[in-house]
Formats: structure tokens, sequence, C-alpha cells
């Protein structure tokens, strides 16, 4: 029995191969796993609980016969689907998961996050989440019509996708000493994240203690989880059947 960590699958509204890669994983790891954390951006972009399901049906499914399986599934926000909430959970039967979070791994405290905070090199970001991390920006968009939330959600997209290619992949990287930071405020060594699609495991030290960060990888083109058991972490890549 393992445990798996997930993250930036970035669902497509219609189904892809992307949607069959995740299909396929849950499937295998149903009932064989001790637990699985989908650390952030599971969706490429959730409109709300009230609109956006209707696209993801076959995956809600999935993920809660994952569950049923007595195969825990927890879920973190990530930067394109901080809007869901807990009828989405309820119905994939997930258990939405603050972020950061503590957790004992196998006798090591280990940190999880989402990353997006970690990249604090990103300043226009940094200011953007802010915003859209607000309760009152969030009441505000949820209460537009679907037309106008998912008209909104485009312009971001176009300007997110303008502004990634004027900035320079460092900026866009974890800032180390942000790291450092967070993971000394939480007196952990061991930190599990995603966000950068640069999936790596990086080993350093903190006030001369060894530390380590996992990093996950996206599902662009194969699957990719972070799998650990009491004896090891293991980065892995894999394709549809």
């Amino acid at each position: 029995m393992a445990t798996y960590f997930i993250g930036d699958v970035h669902l497509p509204t219609d189904r892809t191969h992307v949607t069959a890669l995740l299909e396929h994983f849950l499937r295998r790891i149903g009932g064989n796993a001790e637990a699985l954390y989908i650390l952030g951006d599971l969706f490429e972009v959730w409109l709300g609980d009230d609109v956006s399901p209707q696209h993801y049906q076959a995956v809600i499914q999935a993920l809660r016969h994952t569950a049923q399986q007595n195969t825990p599934v927890y879920l973190m926000h990530g930067n394109r689907d901080f809007l869901v909430g807990e009828r989405l959970a309820n119905a994939a039967a997930c258990q939405i998961i603050t972020d950061p979070l503590i957790i004992n791994l196998y006798g090591h405290r280990t940190l999880l996050t989402h990353g997006d905070t970690l990249c604090t090199d990103d300043v226009t970001y940094q200011k953007y989440r802010a915003g859209v991390r607000d309760t009152l920006w969030q009441q505000k968009f949820l209460s537009l019509s679907p037309s106008e939330r998912e008209a909104a959600a485009a312009l971001y997209r176009e300007e997110s996708k303008k502004q990634t290619a004027a900035k320079s992949a460092e900026i866009m990287d974890v800032n180390q000493q942000a790291v450092r930071e967070m993971m000394k405020q939480h007196d952990v060594t061991r930190l599990i994240h995603g966000h950068t699609h640069r999936p790596g495991i990086h080993n350093f030290f903190i006030d001369d203690h060894p530390a380590q960060r996992y990093v996950l990888g996206d599902w662009h083109s194969m699957g990719s989880a972070l799998r650990c058991d009491p004896k090891n972490w293991e980065l892995e890549t894999f394709a549809a059947e």
C-alpha cells in the first residue's frame, strides 16, 4: 500500500486524453492505495459548483468510486480551480484540505501546498492571487450568470498567456528562500508541491539539516504522480491503457 500525490492535471471541459489518463490512474489505485492527495489544479477552469460539474460528470463519478473503495481522496485548491466548493466535494466524495497542510507521512512530518505562494518573484501574479482569493471578490464573481463567468474567465486566460510569455522561467519558478522560510515556519524538512510543472526531487539544507522538496509533474502528455510508501518516495509517469 502507498500514498499518492498528483497535481496540475488541468482537466479540460471536453473529454481528451488527459481525462482518460486520470480515469486509468484512478482505476489502478482504487482500493490499492492508503490515500490520494490532489494538490491543486485538477481542473483547468472552475466557474463554480453550480456551473462546472456538468462538464466533468465521468471524472466526478470516478473520484467517488475511488473513495468508496477505501482510498480517501483529498483535494486542495489550485490557481485554476480555487472556486471548487463543498457541493463538488460531496458529489465526488472528496475532502477539501487547506493550503498549506501538514501530514505525518510514514513517520515524516511533511508539508503539502499547491506551490503558487512560493513563486514570490512573480509579483504581478501574487497581487492577482490575493485579489481572487478575497471572499468578497468570490461572492461577486459567483453572483454573475454562467455566461458572464465564462467570458470573464476567458479574458483572464488570454491575459495570463500574454503575461506568461513575457516572463522569464526563473520568475515563474519557486523562490528557494521562500521555500526555506515556509518549511522553517512549519518545522518540516519535507515539502510536496506542484504548480510549476517542473517535476523533480530537490535536496538541500535548512540550518544544517537535510531537507527535500518533491515537485509534482503536469499531465499534458503523460500521467504523473508521486508514490510514497514506508521505504521509497518516487515520481512516476504513465500512459493510459
